[in-house]
């Protein structure tokens, strides 16, 4: 029999319906019935039929016609928002922001797994994972892994000995042995408590992330967890079953012990989760909905479940592939500023380079090249200006290969330290079955993930500081020969005058944002964790960072494609024209001022999707291997423009 879960101000009602030809106010009428049954004052309504209210589908919010039958605007199981005429939104309804989550409109249930072995999982997967490409299995190496722990774990249950998180409390409790009879409520305990979170949920795509991290290390076989358990958690992620994480709390040592505790909450069926189906709502409704159950902890699995870095990792993951994708594209972005601005590309002349042989200013110099190259390229810009007096250009053209190159090289050290930390034990005790005991240690702390997402911070800031110079330069009459913030009859319009602002005003915020949350530590749990990471909010800012990056980015393709429209009938290179076009496809020139912001987005977009990069990488690759003299002594990864291919498998599931 179908039935539907609707949410009446602070409560979700299960509501069977035989006939779906019903209309969607009856099905009001009969959560309203089951609503008020049990309040003393019928919940202030006196009459079910002449109660008014409006009727959403949690899932994108579409509010629903009453008159409509269910079965034309309801699928089974879909949960719905009742809400009653003179109330407010019910405090205890979460919609997802708009423009949070791609993936709550545009979620398709992946047909292909990834496999897990605790071992092979990339930044890059990580990300698919969280876009929702894919659902996850265990290789039978892991799991046979896992097993041999957990029979460890029920070893030492059996013999009453005395193990820290196994028979003992926690932190300061460590020396309290805790009855077997009290295991399980130990357990989950442990997790109810430390689920003290605050401030607004990882999105749907971010929490998938974490989940998925979290399976990886726990497939590892060092954690103790059972394979049922680990099992419901996977599939938890396959139905996308996401629990209500808040950003902020942890300290990021002992492990990201708040932002785990609310992921392990909601597969106990505890607290709020989120599903393509359900939007937010309780999540043992949501588990109900998707037909699994809650998941029952047996001894260690709540340790086993909270204690590692997989909030600062799995966030840290998104920000350097970012910063990867940025990078690489703020090349071609500054590359096209620099012909609008009539620069040379002298001072990108490979014999330079070769004597300060820095892999990233190598490969910058290589894209610069790859670009501009009049032998390979023709530009009837640079041809206009090829016999003017001008001896050197300014320090943000110059200078790209040494600026943008440092970031490229700081950006591969930060993601060899997220891959490494992705495929780490990372909780304590360790479950070391080979060997038949469990050491305690301290991989949960932070540092390494939390310092090097710090460096993430300054060096891609780097990119937009610079970026913001050459803004400057673009909108600046006296310094680009251009009219003036790029547009004509000046002063009736103001073009790019307040887009500059706006550029500034990111870097400036970024210069704070940079600040190393590292180098900070508060004592926590009474003295016992005495030093502390701070890594969440490192992962946390250095994504604020990276996206600054990106819009300014964003403000300097358009600027620079603003100018091309006054250099015209001129042309740039191919590859530039190429981007050009890509651009215009989605904005129009400016001829007059116009609202600018849906612009600014639609080239962060068109950056967020890679796709400038996408354009211009044939034209990079092409040069590369034409023009790069074979002879010549270069760092083996001074060309290495994409991140190597994951080796792990992937099934198509029939």
């Amino acid at each position: 029999m179908p039935r539907f879960t609707i949410h009446i101000r602070d409560e979700w009602l299960a509501v069977p319906c035989r006939d779906t030809s019903n209309t969607v106010r009856w099905l009001g009428q009969e959560a309203l019935k089951r609503y008020i049954k049990n309040k003393p004052d019928n919940g202030g309504i006196s009459c079910v039929k002449d109660a008014r209210y409006v009727v959403r589908r949690c899932q994108g919010l579409a509010l629903l016609d009453v008159d409509d039958t269910i079965e034309d605007v309801l699928e089974d199981n879909d949960f719905v928002e009742l809400a009653i005429e003179g109330d407010a939104m019910s405090t205890d309804f979460i919609p997802c922001a708009p423009g949070v989550s791609q993936l709550t409109a545009a979620y398709k249930e992946p047909k292909e797994y990834m496999f897990m072995d605790g071992m092979s999982l990339t930044s890059t997967d990580l990300v698919d994972l969280g876009k929702g490409l894919y659902k996850i299995k265990l290789t039978p190496e892991a799991e046979k892994k896992v097993v041999q722990s957990r029979e460890l774990l029920d070893t030492i249950v059996k013999e009453n000995k005395v193990v820290y998180g196994i028979t003992t409390g926690f932190g300061k409790f460590a020396r309290t042995v805790i009855p077997v009879s009290k295991l399980k409520e130990l357990q989950e305990n442990l997790v109810r408590s430390h689920s003290s979170g605050v401030g607004n949920p990882l999105s749907p795509e971010r929490t998938r992330m974490l989940l998925a991290l979290r399976i990886n290390v726990l497939a590892k076989g060092y954690s103790g967890i059972s394979l049922e358990t680990l099992h419901s958690m996977i599939q938890a992620f396959n139905a996308s079953c996401l629990s209500f994480v808040p950003e902020k709390g942890t300290v990021g040592a002992s492990g990201d012990l708040a932002p785990l505790s609310h992921l392990a909450l909601g597969l106990m069926g505890e607290g709020k989760m989120w599903s393509p189906k359900s939007g937010w709502a309780d999540a043992k409704y949501v588990l109900e909905a998707h037909g699994l159950k809650p998941i029952s902890l047996k001894p260690k699995e709540g340790l086993a479940l909270i204690n590692g870095t997989q909030m600062i990792t799995s966030l840290g993951a998104e920000a350097v592939e970012r910063a990867l994708a940025i990078a690489r594209q703020a090349d071609i972005i500054a590359a096209l500023s620099l012909e609008v601005l009539k620069g040379t590309t002298k001072a990108f002349d490979s014999d330079i380079h070769a004597l300060r042989p820095h892999p990233g200013q190598i490969e910058v110099a290589t894209r610069f090249r790859s670009l501009l190259d009049s032998d390979h390229h023709l530009s009837e810009i640079a041809e206009s200006h090829r016999f003017c007096d001008r001896v050197q250009d300014a320090y943000t053209m110059r200078c790209c290969p040494q600026v943008h190159g440092i970031a490229n090289d700081t950006i591969n050290f930060v993601q060899n330290i997220i891959n490494t930390e992705i495929n780490s034990a990372t909780d304590n005790p360790m479950v070391f079955a080979e060997r038949g005991e469990t050491i305690s240690g301290g991989n949960f702390h932070g540092e390494y993930p939390a310092k090097a997402l710090d460096f993430l911070a300054i060096a891609v800031h780097e990119l937009a500081s610079i970026s913001e110079r050459r803004i400057e330069r673009l909108c600046n009459p006296s310094l680009s020969e251009l009219p003036a913030f790029l547009v004509n009859e000046g002063g009736l319009n103001s073009g790019f005058m307040i887009a500059h602002c706006t550029a500034a005003a990111l870097v400036s915020e970024n210069k704070v944002l940079c600040h190393p949350s590292s180098v900070d530590s508060l004592s926590t749990s009474a003295a016992t964790e005495d030093h502390v990471s701070m890594g969440g909010w490192a992962a946390r800012k250095a994504l604020r960072v990276v996206e600054h990056v990106e819009q300014v980015l964003a403000i300097e393709l358009l600027a620079s494609c603003q100018g091309i429209e006054f250099l015209r009938p001129l042309r740039t290179t191919t590859p530039l024209e190429k981007v050009y076009e890509l651009v215009r496809s989605v904005v129009k020139p400016w001829i007059k001022d116009r609202f600018m912001s849906p612009d600014i987005e639609a080239v962060h977009r068109l950056l967020l999707d890679q796709k400038v990069w996408n354009v211009a990488k044939p034209y990079i690759d092409k040069y590369q291997s034409e023009y790069i003299p074979e002879s010549r002594p270069v760092s083996p990864t001074a060309f290495s423009l994409d991140p190597p291919a994951s080796p792990r498998k992937r099934v198509r599931h029939e």
